[in-house]
């Protein structure tokens, strides 16, 4: 991953949002629900189609934007790097790659190429179950419309094989030349709304603020000095499911959690609850009593964003204010409040911030691409993208104009690999999980919303009807959903937006919660659960039985 971090920075979009509406040509969208679940960016995308992009969709799911798409493939989850590999086999193929930038911005063409070799679109056909014309129609698309910008969201970073998806993606744009042009670009779409900003700030396990290795001794050396302490670790943390495992393993034996609720968003929920009622001190930190706070000894009321200031930085950098409209209720304190006190009583030097504002003074003389931002830029200006490396720098609305951050941009030779669980003849479907319109995450907000609720009140899980048929369902209208894992009893919606021998829940509801089902596999190099593919069975439940 640190090639494709050098490259591609830390994750966020090179491009930004008002760019699709104003620039893209074509859009390729994978892995996103983008309509329901990223709906501003949605509407510059379909602004875009006014006025005449392309839009290519590629999910196991028709999801929402797949139905206004040009061109809509329907791949068998877990096979992305088959069928990315395939776009470009026709794209090198039909001599449609950009030479010119492979030649002077860009290392690695030839290996990746003899990987590439071996996915002709009637062997991705095979893997996949994109008809081989429809690849090449789509590979068309896309290499001949620029700009072109990918949209990709954790339908693609969920599986074992995400770091692999995500550097073909990185590919493929690098292939076209649609990098560093405005309109173009990798774009991931995060999932909450400052999940970016927290990873720019160092809520990761491998840095620092900016991306700085937390294994390099001069990023230790320099936030030693800047922190006033010595002795910071040298060497990576654990992610979230690490965490758990550790819990329960006994390794761990304190967590501090917020705004978090991973006994119904982490996988294998039987398994995460197991291990957290082993740890010897659970704190949570939270706005509502989540199902995590539930079994916490400590939980600390924290503001809403309505209640507080500070800034949420944008899935395309772009760093905002978020002003305090109404007091917190009760004993609630902003987060910053709470970590200072908390910090303090511990005995830490450096927590006396009067203001989120002296927070981001902090931020900026330590994170290189903030170091121009202050609230008084941003009270002034609206919003800034990082990078602002300085006072007068105006922002960076694209990223890798003129050159990556590595020099070059790497391709890889990436081979396509299965999911960590296939199905089988006593588990013979695929579940895929995902968000839908109406509730958000887990549900911490949107369900305590009566109008919302009204639209989306129960989960449900979505099947062909010619699986229906193949089951013996014959009317019934719920069923029994069994994984390896745990099994879960809920509403069955026929539907023929997903493929036949692939099922779909949506994992906001406790009562039925899809994460009881899912499998704890994690990417070796990202950490990230695999959410998107595993193997279950599902039985009809008899009337008798409700």
């Amino acid at each position: 991953m640190a090639g494709l971090a050098a490259a591609f920075g830390s994750g966020a979009m090179t491009n930004s949002t008002p760019e699709f509406s104003q620039h893209t040509r074509c859009f390729l969208i994978t892995g996103s629900n983008t309509t329901e679940t990223h709906s501003l960016i949605a509407s510059h995308v379909l602004k875009a189609k006014e006025r005449g992009a392309t839009v290519v969709v590629i999910d196991p799911r028709e999801v929402q934007i797949g139905r206004l798409a040009d061109l809509y493939l329907r791949p068998r989850p877990g096979t992305d790097v088959a069928w990315l590999n395939g776009l470009m086999y026709v794209i090198i193929t039909e001599e449609l790659a950009d030479q010119e930038f492979i030649e002077t911005r860009t290392e690695g063409f030839e290996e990746m190429w003899r990987v590439v070799q071996g996915y002709p679109p009637e062997r991705v056909e095979e893997i996949t179950g994109i008809p081989a014309e429809d690849l090449r129609a789509a590979a068309r698309m896309y290499a001949q419309n620029k700009p072109a910008a990918i949209l990709y969201a954790m339908g693609i970073t969920q599986h074992t094989t995400g770091t692999d998806n995500v550097k073909s993606i990185a590919n493929l744009a690098m292939l076209t030349g649609n990098l560093g042009v405005p309109g173009g670009g990798v774009n991931p779409l995060r999932g909450q709304n400052n999940v970016q900003g927290a990873c720019d700030v160092g809520g990761l396990p491998n840095v620092y603020p900016g991306y700085q290795a937390v294994t390099s001794p001069e990023a230790k050396a320099k936030f030693e000095a800047a922190w006033g302490v010595e002795g910071l670790p040298d060497r990576v943390g654990l992610s979230v499911v690490e965490m758990v495992n550790a819990a329960g393993e006994g390794r761990l034996r304190g967590f501090f959690v917020m705004g978090e609720n991973p006994l119904l968003s982490d996988p294998d929920i039987h398994h995460a609850r197991e291990c957290l009622e082993k740890l010897e001190f659970l704190a949570v930190q939270d706005i509502f009593m989540t199902e995590t706070a539930q079994l916490a000894h400590v939980v600390l009321p924290a503001a809403s964003f309505a209640e507080k200031d500070g800034t949420f930085t944008a899935t395309d950098r772009r760093i905002q204010r978020v002003r305090k409209a109404v007091d917190p209720p009760g004993q609630a304190k902003a987060d910053w409040e709470i970590l200072c006190m908390l910090a303090q009583r511990l005995g830490a030097a450096g927590f006396d911030f009067a203001s989120p504002a002296e927070v981001m003074d902090e931020i900026a003389r330590v994170t290189p691409s903030y170091g121009g931002v202050t609230y008084e830029r941003l009270d002034r200006e609206g919003s800034l993208q990082w990078p602002v490396p300085s006072a007068d720098h105006p922002g960076t609305p694209y990223l890798h104009r003129e050159k990556f951050t590595r020099g070059r941009g790497r391709f890889h030779a990436i081979e396509f690999q299965e999911a960590a669980e296939l199905p089988d003849e006593e588990y013979p479907f695929i579940l895929t999980t995902g968000r839908i319109m109406f509730q958000y995450h887990t549900g911490t907000m949107t369900r305590r919303s009566p109008k919302l609720e009204q639209e989306a009140p129960e989960p449900y899980v979505e099947m062909n009807p010619e699986d229906a048929a193949r089951i013996g369902l014959d009317g019934a209208r719920r069923v029994r959903v069994i994984s390896r894992r745990g099994e879960i009893e809920i509403a069955v919606r026929l539907t023929e937006r997903i493929r036949p021998g692939v099922v779909f829940i949506p994992f906001h509801y406790a009562e039925a919660a899809a994460n009881v089902l899912t499998h704890a596999a994690l990417d070796p190099v990202a950490k990230i659960p695999e959410y998107k593919v595993c193997a279950v069975r599902v039985e009809p439940v008899a009337e008798s039985e409700t």
